[in-house]
């Protein structure tokens, strides 16, 4: 049903934007412009929302991450458009959500447990062979710890306990976390490939602040 979609993508909207446990079912109304009633015809609970909003978030991540990994030359330039993603979907992310999935949403949060733990994961092992085959990567590493310290990685810059929020900014947290992991992945012939994909990205940005301006 259209209205059905159109209620849980907006109220995913807001819990990223705001995080989730600062989202009542009054805010999402209000801003689909339609009674709260009408949203309990379709959810009963802010709950329900919470977690099939996870789901499909997730199923159209899975969707962008295989897009990329059928367009990718070769590893790096994979880890290149991955980056590009990244940076894009943080931008409008609040750092407190993975914190209010954990804490009040035990389904939203097993259904990110099951996305990181099994698709990232392998996305990542996968990515990390395919580096080694090709020449890229380091040969003295194990795609499956590499993989694990990527998933993790992503999920402690989401942590206020670790990057309080009042000192470190998540999304520059995220960024620093992943330009580490893959230039401590390359090697010689994979870090001269890296620097000419982000010299690529750069100058794409240029461009694009030119125009815009």
């Amino acid at each position: 049903m259209e209205i059905k979609r159109k209620i849980v993508e907006g109220a995913s909207e807001l819990f990223h934007k705001y995080g989730v446990r600062s989202v009542s079912m009054d805010d999402i109304a209000r801003h689909l412009s339609m009674s709260k009633k009408t949203v309990y015809q379709y959810y009963k609970d802010k709950d329900e929302l919470v977690t099939i909003g996870m789901s499909l978030h997730m199923e159209k991540e899975k969707e962008e991450y295989q897009e990329i990994e059928s367009k990718a030359h070769d590893a790096i330039e994979e880890m290149a458009m991955l980056s590009t993603c990244l940076r894009r979907d943080l931008r409008d992310i609040n750092h407190s959500l993975l914190f209010d999935l954990q804490k009040y949403h035990p389904k939203a949060w097993q259904v990110w447990l099951n996305f990181k733990n099994d698709f990232i994961k392998n996305s990542i092992s996968d990515n990390v062979k395919r580096g080694m085959e090709q020449g890229l990567f380091r040969k003295d590493v194990d795609p499956e710890v590499m993989a694990i310290l990527r998933v993790e990685q992503v999920q402690m810059a989401f942590d206020d306990r670790i990057f309080p929020a009042d000192k470190f900014d998540f999304r520059e947290v995220q960024i620093d976390f992943f330009d580490h992991f893959i230039h401590g992945l390359v090697n010689e012939k994979g870090k001269k490939l890296l620097d000419k994909y982000l010299e690529q990205e750069n100058n794409s940005k240029t461009i694009t602040t030119t125009h815009e301006n």
